[in-house]
């Protein structure tokens, strides 16, 4: 792996002065209008420092997918044994051929590059915006954020050279608009008191449940286990964005009130991707977002370590760090990444560009297959999206409908329904993978034409699974709120796995690694709670209806922590 690397930052790391590539250019990508949002401020200024990224083509993507799918295939011989980065890196990295092919374009525009990803595949570049709208044939423009103001350089259309065009997947920022990621959770209420604590789980709900959600709702809705966890190599990490900041005085107070069991013996790591900070004084200073997903998942995955991962505004990567973290991770040595990572952001997926959406996929498929379950919440928006907005035809969430990620809905209620803002729906980037065919057919020939021609009926169905997302309680700068939206459902759900993962873990077994083929099998389809009632409008229309089986508003349900457990072979 490190002779690997240092052979491709060798080849890549240079600096000629030669004239422009005159080469036959092609348009390698473009769109017709920036996205929703954004609008054209003026031309870049040609002087301006650029930061891009070259992202060449993988030796055997569809190898590493077949890989993933055997180990985690509850039928595979295989199933259980992850990869290892190496192994890994091996599916990942450029062909030698494609190699020199970049390396000799750059070179001939005397262009400096370093590999930033762990197998080489993504190099990035930092030249001037003139020279980059002479080497890409194309115009780079500021663009602003009309509801943040925010701007951004980037393009409509750009180009590569011809003999690039099978070498090379993209160059980014380019088409790809990142608007200000979406997905903080609503608080719905203020309340200078925590709300009544229920101290034990049992069999029946406490009715307060139905209207304010504490861990021992969650516990006792979905028989969670409040033993501790015993094996310090099952990781539990919490993605935060956006300088959100999760508060530990926050989190001892969340824990005296609904964790007494817990109070002073447990807190969270912090851990720093591209500059991320995790400030705590003043404590007005936390986010609604990374407390509630620090507190529920410290609050439920008892003794499980819990770090926070905070990636920090300024990266490079042109995704807000999504690319960037994952990369690390992947780098990490064995034993020290996390075993589950919930992230509870969103983007809409036109935002992004096809090809930068699937490397991007294709990131957390390269994780998943070294053994982390990785989990995102599905949005907010119903079938509008990530948050509710105006729309004709209906929008997937990215990276939600990835198909190497666990993508999670939301339910409220005791008797529990689908909630209204639910994001769910089908993918017009990636296909509907073996895993959930027939599971897709089955709910389309059910819905017949209702919503024809608003939604992609071939694409990747989302979400997977449901948890509870309404009316939570968290503690927030010295007070509780209540929160709601898919952000409680993420962590929710991934407090369940890592606790499945401590007794595997425990009983000498591999942890769970990609959930999907496991969730759709028989087994762990029958070990989840179908949700039948409830529907996530948007579009001016009704959106989907949940319905018995799989649907895209809580997709296969909700958990049943006894069943997963016998399902896992506990």
């Amino acid at each position: 792996m490190v002779l690997a690397l240092a052979v491709i930052a060798c080849a890549l790391v240079f600096a000629a002065a030669t004239p422009m590539d005159r080469r036959a250019m092609v348009v390698h990508d473009s769109r017709s209008e920036p996205a929703r949002g954004f609008v054209k401020s003026g031309l870049a200024p040609v002087a301006s420092d650029l930061t891009l990224r070259i992202a060449m083509k993988p030796n055997n993507i569809a190898g590493l997918e077949s890989a993933l799918y055997a180990v985690s295939d509850p039928a595979s011989a295989l199933y259980g044994q992850h990869l290892t980065a190496d192994e890994v890196a091996a599916f990942v990295k450029p062909t030698n051929e494609t190699i020199s092919a970049v390396s000799t374009w750059l070179t001939e525009n005397g262009i400096s590059s370093a590999p930033v990803t762990p197998a080489g595949d993504i190099v990035e570049i930092v030249i001037p915006v003139g020279k980059a709208n002479q080497l890409l044939s194309t115009e780079f423009s500021v663009f602003s954020h009309v509801d943040s103001s925010k701007t951004s350089i980037r393009t409509l259309q750009y180009s590569i050279p011809a003999s690039l065009k099978d070498h090379i997947d993209f160059v980014h920022p380019t088409t790809s608009f990142t608007r200000p990621l979406t997905g903080r959770p609503k608080l719905t209420a203020g309340k200078t008191k925590p709300a009544e604590n229920v101290t034990s789980a049992s069999e029946a709900v406490p009715s307060s449940c139905n209207s304010v959600i504490t861990p021992a709702c969650l516990q006792a809705m979905y028989g969670m286990p409040t033993t501790p966890a015993t094996q310090k190599s099952n990781k539990l990490g919490v993605s935060g964005f956006v300088g959100q900041y999760a508060n530990q005085a926050d989190l001892q107070a969340f824990l005296t009130s609904y964790r007494p069991d817990m109070v002073s013996t447990t807190s969270f790591t912090f851990q720093s991707q591209d500059g991320g900070v995790n400030t705590q004084t003043p404590r007005s200073s936390a986010g609604v977002e990374a407390n509630l997903d620090t507190e529920y998942t410290v609050g439920l995955a008892t003794n499980v370590p819990v770090t926070f991962i905070s990636v920090g505004e300024y990266g490079s990567d042109g995704v807000n760090g999504f690319m960037d973290m994952i990369a690390a991770l992947i780098g990490e040595p064995t034993g020290t990444r996390p075993n589950v990572l919930t992230t509870s952001y969103t983007y809409e997926e036109t935002d992004l560009s096809r090809s930068v959406a699937t490397t991007l996929c294709n990131t957390y498929m390269q994780l998943g297959a070294l053994g982390t379950s990785i989990l995102f919440s599905s949005g907010d928006g119903g079938v509008s999206g990530s948050q509710p907005q105006p729309c004709t035809n209906f929008m997937p969430t990215l990276p939600a409908d990835c198909p190497f990620v666990t993508s999670v809905g939301s339910t409220g209620g005791i008797t529990e329904t689908a909630s209204s803002f639910s994001s769910g729906g089908f993918s017009n980037y990636f296909p509907i993978p073996s895993y959930q065919t027939n599971d897709v057919a089955t709910y389309l020939n059910s819905l017949g034409n209702t919503n024809s021609g608003r939604f992609n009926r071939t694409g990747r169905g989302f979400p997977d699974v449901a948890a509870q997302g309404e009316n939570f309680e968290i503690a927030w700068d010295s007070q509780f709120e209540t929160v709601g939206g898919t952000s409680c459902s993420s962590p929710t759900f991934a407090s369940i796995v890592a606790l499945l993962n401590d007794e595997l873990i425990a009983a000498g077994k591999p942890p769970l690694g990609f959930l999907n083929p496991f969730l759709y099998s028989a087994k762990g389809r029958a070990a989840l709670n179908d949700i039948t009632t409830g529907n996530n409008p948007g579009c001016s229309t009704n959106g989907f209806p949940a319905t018995k089986g799989w649907d895209p508003v809580t997709g296969l349900g909700t958990p049943n922590y006894a069943a997963l457990r016998k399902a896992v072979g506990l």
